[in-house]
């Protein structure tokens, strides 16, 4: 069974335009149903029982349309209220319903990666926090982390280093102790990232299938795509192995 998991379903989609205007991006109809469906249907595969979902833009509408269980998850709900509180900031209001240790995944990516093998390695390296990482060259979006079969030893989303070669999955662990690095005036994730690997304490796990999200028309294209053609087994390894 995996640690609770909370989804960061709670920005704006500016990108998708029109899409959003009435409807939050995690709702948008993707291979013929709501796209959070899609993620939580494929977490309940890899064993998750609880999921906590934290919401700002057009929040009540994903409250009242997915409810407190789906696919045999228990859904809890933290909404940031009348001001935005980033990614960082959303997180810290979400801990009193979060376990010590919590996986974390963007409301708008669909991960093929073995949740249970990434959750058991991380907690074998004895380290505050995780990484997903793909190896992906500049191929999907601008690649933003080192890693070193280990560690992620360098990570940095707004000004990455021409010597970075993978890319943040989407996929990630925090303890509460991790959160205690940084200041509570930050709220970007990226920045608590970027820190945990300049500090030597950030464990990367490899993911070897490209990530789908739908941040973009193009993007939401794709992956609905996708999810229509393989709607029965969407990832290679599906259903997952144990964790070793």
């Amino acid at each position: 069974m995996l640690p609770p998991v909370c989804i960061l379903a709670g920005g704006l989609g500016t990108r998708l335009g029109e899409r959003v205007r009435d409807t939050p991006k995690p709702l948008l109809e993707v291979a013929g149903e709501p796209f959070l469906n899609h993620q939580l249907r494929l977490l309940a595969r890899h064993s998750a029982r609880k999921v906590v979902l934290c919401l700002g833009y057009l929040g009540e509408q994903i409250e009242r349309a997915i409810g407190p269980e789906r696919f045999g998850i228990r859904i809890a709900y933290s909404h940031d209220g009348p001001e935005p509180l980033g990614t960082l900031g959303a997180i810290r209001r979400a801990l009193p319903i979060l376990d010590e240790r919590f996986l974390v995944l963007y409301g708008d990516s669909y991960l093929c990666v073995d949740y249970a093998a990434a959750t058991g390695a991380w907690q074998r390296s004895r380290l505050p926090a995780m990484m997903t990482v793909f190896r992906n060259e500049g191929r999907w979006d601008v690649s933003n982390a080192r890693f070193d079969s280990q560690r992620v030893v360098a990570y940095d989303k707004r000004a990455p280093s021409a010597d970075m070669r993978w890319i943040d999955y989407g996929l990630g662990g925090l303890s509460v102790d991790a959160l205690g690095v940084i200041g509570s005036e930050v709220t970007d994730l990226a920045e608590l990232y970027r820190t945990l690997a300049a500090r030597g304490q950030l464990f990367g796990f490899e993911a070897h299938e490209r990530f789908y999200e739908i941040g973009t028309p193009e993007s939401l294209a794709e992956t609905s795509a996708f999810l229509a053609a393989r709607s029965q087994r969407q990832c290679m390894h599906d259903a997952p192995r144990p964790a070793p």
